[in-house]
C-alpha cells in the first residue's frame, strides 16, 4: 500500500513542481490582471466539470459498480459511449453559446469581458472530453493496481503551458491567453495518448473495444441503474470544494481586478499537500478498500484506512501550520517577479492563509468518505456535502465584505471542517475508534484543527507589512 501511495505522491510531486513552474512563468509574463484573470476564468469552467464528473463522481461511483459487475468489460464500455458523447454535445453546447457560459462563471464581468473571455472558454471546455477519457482509463488501470501512468500523466499538461508561455512570453498578453488555451488542449491530448499505451500493454484496451459496439445492455441493466443511481448522487458528494471554488470566482468577479488571480494562485499551493498527501492516499486506497468490502472483509478495509490516517494527519498538519506562518514568504519566492507586484504577494498571500486553515478537514474528510463511496452510501455523502456547501455560501456571503477575497477562502475552509465532523460521524463511532485508536485522539485532531485557525486568526490581526 504504501509503494502505491508513493507512486502517487512522486507523480503528483513531478506534476505540481512543473505546474509552479507554470504559475511562475503565467504570474511573471500576465501577473495578476484582467488577462490573467479572463484565462483563469475560461479554464475554471472545465476544471469544475471535470472534477466533479470526470474524477470525483465518476470513479468513486463506477470502481465499487465495476467491481461488482459480472459483465465488467461490457459495463465499462457501455458506459464510456454513453458518458462521452453526453460530454461531447456540451462541448458543442459551451461553443455555441459561449458568452453565455463565461457569464455564468465571470458574473461581475461586464459585456467587453465577456466577449474577450467567451472564445477561450470554448477552447478550454474540450479539455473535458479528453481528461474523461484519461479518467475512465484510469479507472481501469486502477482496478489492475497500477497507478504511475495516471500519477506522471498530470504533468503533461503543465509542460505544454510551460511551452506555449515560453514560445509567446513577448507576444501581446490576449495571444498569450489564446496560446496557453490551446496548449491546455493539446496536453489533454498527450494525458490520453499515455493512458491508450498503458491500457494496450495491460490488455484492457484490446479487451475494451471487443465490446465496445457490443449493445446486449440487459445483461448489465441492474449494474448501471445502480452506477447511474450512484453517480448522479455522488455528483453532489464530491463537489463541495469545487462549487465553492466556482462561487469563489464567481464572487471575486465584483472584487477588484487581480482578486480571481489571487484565489487561484493561492489555491494552486494548497492543492499540493493536498494532492500530494490526501489524494494520492485516497486514489491508492480506494480500489483496495471497495475490493475488501465487496468481499465482506470489513476488518481488512478499516486497517487500510488505519494505516493511512495518522501519517495523513501529521503530514496535513505540518503543512498547514508551515503555510500559515510562511504565507507571505512562500507567494513572493514563487511569484513576486516581472509584472506580479508586492501588494500582489500581500494579498496573495492573506488568501492562502485562509485557505491553508482548511488543509487538515478537507483532507482527513476525503480519507472518511471512501468508507461511504465503497458501500454504495452516495446518498448520504451528498447530504454532507449539500450542507457544507450552505455553510460555504453563507460564509462567502457574510466574509467577503470584511476580507474580500481571503474572506471567500475562509469560508470554503469552515466548510471543510463541516465536512470533517459528518464524514467522521457517518463513517461511525466503532469503526473511527479503530481508526484512530481512543477517542482522546479526536479532541487532539480537532484541537489542532483550531490551533491553526487561531493561528490564521491572530496573523490576520497583527499582520504587518514588512519587508519579506
Amino acid at each position: 500500500m504504501l509503494k502505491k501511495i508513493f507512486t502517487n505522491s512522486a507523480g503528483i510531486l513531478t506534476s505540481r513542481i512543473l505546474g509552479f513552474i507554470r504559475d511562475l512563468l503565467t504570474a511573471s509574463i500576465l501577473g495578476a490582471n484582467i488577462y490573467s484573470d479572463i484565462f483563469f476564468v475560461a479554464f475554471k469552467l472545465p476544471n469544475l466539470f471535470r472534477r466533479i464528473f470526470a474524477e470525483g463522481a465518476f470513479v468513486q461511483s463506477f470502481l465499487p459498480s465495476f467491481s461488482a459487475s459480472r459483465y465488467k468489460m461490457l459495463f465499462a464500455a457501455t458506459v464510456f459511449k454513453r458518458f462521452f458523447l453526453v460530454l461531447l454535445l456540451l462541448s458543442l453546447l459551451v461553443t455555441l453559446f459561449a458568452p453565455f457560459f463565461t457569464k455564468l462563471i465571470a458574473f461581475g464581468f461586464d459585456q467587453k469581458l465577456i466577449e474577450l473571455a467567451a472564445p477561450y472558454t470554448a477552447i478550454n471546455f474540450y479539455y473535458l472530453d479528453l481528461i474523461f477519457c484519461v479518467t475512465f482509463l484510469a479507472a481501469l488501470l486502477q482496478y489492475k493496481e497500477h497507478f504511475a501512468t495516471t500519477a506522471f500523466a498530470t504533468a503533461l499538461l503543465n509542460i505544454s503551458l510551460i511551452i506555449a508561455l515560453v514560445l509567446f512570453a513577448h507576444a501581446q498578453k490576449s495571444t498569450i491567453v489564446l496560446a496557453m488555451s490551446v496548449a491546455v488542449v493539446i496536453g489533454g491530448i498527450l494525458q490520453v495518448a499515455v493512458h491508450l499505451y498503458a491500457s494496450s500493454k495491460l490488455g484492457i484496451l484490446k479487451r475494451l473495444i471487443k465490446v465496445l459496439f457490443v449493445k446486449k445492455t440487459d445483461l448489465i441493466k441492474q449494474d448501471l441503474s445502480r452506477f447511474y443511481h450512484n453517480f448522479s448522487l455522488g455528483i453532489l458528494g464530491n463537489s463541495t470544494a469545487q462549487i465553492a471554488a466556482f462561487l469563489d470566482t464567481w464572487l471575486a468577479s465584483f472584487l477588484a481586478a487581480g482578486s480571481i488571480s489571487y484565489l487561484y494562485y493561492a489555491n494552486r499551493i494548497l492543492q499540493l499537500p493536498l494532492a500530494l498527501f490526501a489524494i494520492a492516499t485516497s486514489t491508492a486506497l480506494f480500489p483496495s478498500v471497495a475490493k475488501a468490502i465487496q468481499k465482506n472483509e470489513k476488518t481488512k478495509a478499516l486497517l487500510y484506512l488505519k494505516k493511512s490516517f495518522w501519517l495523513l494527519f501529521a503530514l496535513l498538519l505540518l503543512s498547514a501550520i508551515g503555510g500559515i506562518l510562511l504565507a507571505p514568504q512562500i507567494m513572493w519566492l514563487l511569484f513576486e517577479r516581472g509584472s506580479f507586484t508586492r501588494g500582489d504577494t500581500l494579498q496573495s498571500a492573506l488568501v492562502l492563509q485562509m485557505y491553508m486553515v482548511g488543509l487538515v478537514p478537507y483532507g482527513l474528510a476525503k480519507l472518511f468518505s471512501l468508507w461511504l463511496y465503497a458501500y454504495h452510501r452516495q446518498k448520504e455523502a451528498a447530504k454532507i456535502a449539500t450542507i457544507a456547501l450552505g455553510v460555504n455560501i453563507v460564509s462567502s456571503l457574510l466574509l467577503i465584505f470584511w476580507l474580500g477575497a481571503a474572506g471567500l477562502a475562509l469560508a470554503s475552509s469552515i466548510a471543510g471542517f463541516v465536512l470533517l465532523i459528518f464524514n467522521a460521524k457517518a463513517l461511525g463511532k466503532e469503526n473511527l475508534a479503530f481508526i484512530i485508536k481512543d477517542k482522546r485522539s479526536l479532541w487532539i485532531i480537532l484541537a489542532a484543527c483550531i490551533e491553526i485557525a487561531i493561528i490564521a486568526t491572530i496573523k490576520e490581526f497583527w499582520r504587518i507589512d514588512a519587508h519579506i
